[in-house]
């Protein structure tokens, strides 16, 4: 017997042996088994799904010889005539090649006669959405109120192109790409029994590639099998396909997040000797980032539908949440830009480059460590007499009037927040920090001149505004001071957000427990809680431990303060607007109008 294709070979002859489509299974068994049978059926979905393969078992469900059941025997004269596509009463129709009306109506003509041997008489339309609107109009009515012995099974891989009234006449079946996972499985099923020795990694190529059609995973196995001479391996598989190993996006991102740029070009390198599609190379890549953001978010939900949950759950472990999201959504816009670069490869280059360009430069807590020991051991400068103590003095004397000027002073955790209104008390506080900084400035003119050469090897050292020696006092860190204390911590980003909707709740030895704005929960995770521990350490020279609750702050936060005075200050700059005179001579001269959403006042950051 000459060979049989495993396309054909392992079409399944009946609902029990259909791989996947369960919905469409459910639904169709209930129906033939409470003899709910209606005369016009419409099965979609992508090539290779089993739209014909569905059709052809329901064809053996309505004329099976004993009688009709969502499980034909398979054996009788009928089930064999249909299996073997030489049934009289089983019509199949290639519409692609038969689109004329005139064909159409010499289809219909035979309707009204019964069948020759079966049950039904059953019309089989394949690639339906091909005929003409001639063709369909020529439908509609036999569609509609066919004899009692005939049944429509139409067959689609696009209903869009097919007009309202036939998909209104029709019970519509969609039709499910199959998961790689449930692909290699099936295929791993039919090597064994074809007795080919196959590569599990090979598979998952081939699952991958079939692109959820079981018909072309099985039409690539058989093409492997005769490359890999009667066996399946992954090497064979990937030059067969022409295809990247999945796991050459793993090594590209974690040389992403090592930040080391030589390695990553030497990797696309060696990947373009493939001469790869770097479209699809890059949507690799983004599919690889949705995956570890899933794993990220919800772990348990990441199945092993490509054969790397193992590497996907790693690297979710490697990365930190932003930089995931950074990288997917550099690709993304890369991916729009890609066909506009000078060459495919540069794009893609320029495209992971930016990745690292962008990527948070962020210090790890080790690293902050050895900084700061480094300072304090080169924070230190020798002197012979009591004048460079006494310029230090003065210099210290001099920033602690001006902080003294400019901090205004936090209410307890208890007190509500109050901000000034009186403009009276706007203007004293104006003219104080200006009469501060007059002072200071004529201080620092006035400061006695000293020759460096005069400081001897003996002398003490002088404290550097850097190190734990110049740290500020442990005893400010209250909650009252938090709004003071936070533009000190030199934070950044998405942490310095998240600590300015943050109330300082309590200090209790080197615990500090603070309370974050539940609106702002979902960006927080514990990276940001290590930062902001890191940056109070490193003000207060002591080690400080930082545990952040998620709730409704007792006091207002920086953030509520600051917008607070943003309000009062736009409100002053438009009163101060509207009252000056040029301003009022210039509207009426025009018939004008002031648009105060326009007006910005400069605004101090709450605390400096």
């Amino acid at each position: 017997m000459s060979y049989q294709v495993l396309a054909r070979k392992y079409r399944p002859a009946n609902f029990q042996e259909l791989e996947g489509q369960e919905h469409v299974l459910r639904a169709l068994v209930n129906a033939l088994d409470n003899d709910r049978l209606h005369h016009a059926y419409l099965f979609t979905g992508t090539r290779g799904v089993g739209k014909t393969t569905i059709a052809r078992i329901l064809a053996k469900c309505l004329n099976c010889e004993e009688g009709v059941s969502a499980k034909p025997c398979g054996e009788c004269s009928t089930c064999v005539e249909i299996a073997e596509g030489r049934s009289v009463d089983l019509i199949e129709v290639d519409a692609a090649s038969r689109t004329k009306v005139e064909d159409t109506r010499e289809l219909l003509d035979n309707v009204q006669y019964m069948p020759t041997r079966n049950r039904f008489k059953v019309y089989l339309i394949d690639e339906v959405q091909m005929l003409s609107n001639h063709s369909f109009n020529a439908l509609l009515k036999t569609l509609e109120e066919p004899p009692e012995h005939v049944k429509f099974l139409l067959a689609t891989t696009d209903p869009k192109k097919l007009p309202v009234t036939v998909l209104s006449r029709c019970l519509q079946f969609n039709l499910k790409n199959l998961s790689a996972e449930r692909v290699v499985k099936y295929l791993r099923k039919v090597l064994t029994a074809e007795d080919v020795a196959f590569e599990e990694s090979a598979l998952w190529q081939l699952g991958r590639a079939a692109d959820g059609s079981m018909r072309d995973a099985l039409s690539l196995t058989d093409q492997a099998i005769s490359f890999g001479n009667n066996s399946v391996n992954d090497e064979d598989v990937k030059t067969m396909l022409g295809s990247i190993d999945h796991r050459e996006m793993y090594h590209m991102i974690n040389c992403l997040i090592e930040k080391d740029a030589g390695a990553l070009l030497d990797k696309i390198s060696a990947l373009a000797e493939f001469a790869p599609d770097y479209t699809m190379l890059l949507s690799e890549l983004l599919s690889v980032l949705h995956r570890v953001a899933v794993a990220q978010a919800v772990p348990d939900s990441v199945d092993n539908s490509q054969g790397d949950q193992e590497l996907v759950l790693a690297v979710a472990e490697s990365m930190s949440r932003e930089d995931v999201q950074l990288f997917y959504q550099i690709g993304l816009i890369g991916q729009r830009d890609l066909p506009f670069s000078p060459e495919p490869r540069t794009g893609f280059e320029m495209i992971v480059l930016r990745m690292l360009a962008f990527t948070p430069s962020s210090l790890s807590t080790g690293e902050v460590q050895d900084i700061a020991d480094l300072k304090k051991k080169t924070a230190t400068l020798e002197k012979s007499d009591n004048k460079v103590a006494d310029v230090i003095a003065s210099l210290d004397k001099k920033t602690e009037n001006k902080e003294k000027a400019s901090n205004i002073d936090r209410p307890d955790q208890s007190e509500q927040v109050e901000l000034q209104t009186s403009e009276d008390q706007s203007v004293s506080r104006s003219s104080e920090l200006q009469d501060t900084a007059e002072t200071a400035e004529t201080e620092e003119t006035e400061d006695p001149e000293f020759d460096p050469s005069e400081v001897s090897a003996d002398s003490s050292a002088i404290p550097v505004d850097s190190g734990p020696e110049s740290a500020e006092d442990a005893a400010e860190l209250e909650p009252k001071n938090w709004v003071k204390i936070l533009p000190k911590l030199g934070l950044t980003g998405v942490t310095l957000s998240l600590a300015s909707n943050c109330v300082l709740r309590s200090v209790t030895g080197p615990d500090c427990q603070l309370v974050l704005n539940e609106h702002h929960a979902s960006l927080w995770n514990n990276a940001h809680e290590t930062r902001i521990g890191s940056a109070l350490s490193r003000m207060f020279g002591t080690e400080l431990k930082v545990s952040v609750t998620i709730g409704q702050p007792e006091a207002a936060t920086p953030a509520e303060v600051d917008a607070l005075n943003q309000q009062k200050a736009h409100a002053r700059a438009v009163e101060l607007i509207e009252n000056d005179e040029k301003v009022k001579q210039i509207v009426e001269s025009f018939d004008g109008r002031l648009e105060r959403e326009t007006i910005a006042a400069r605004q101090k950051k709450t605390g400096d």
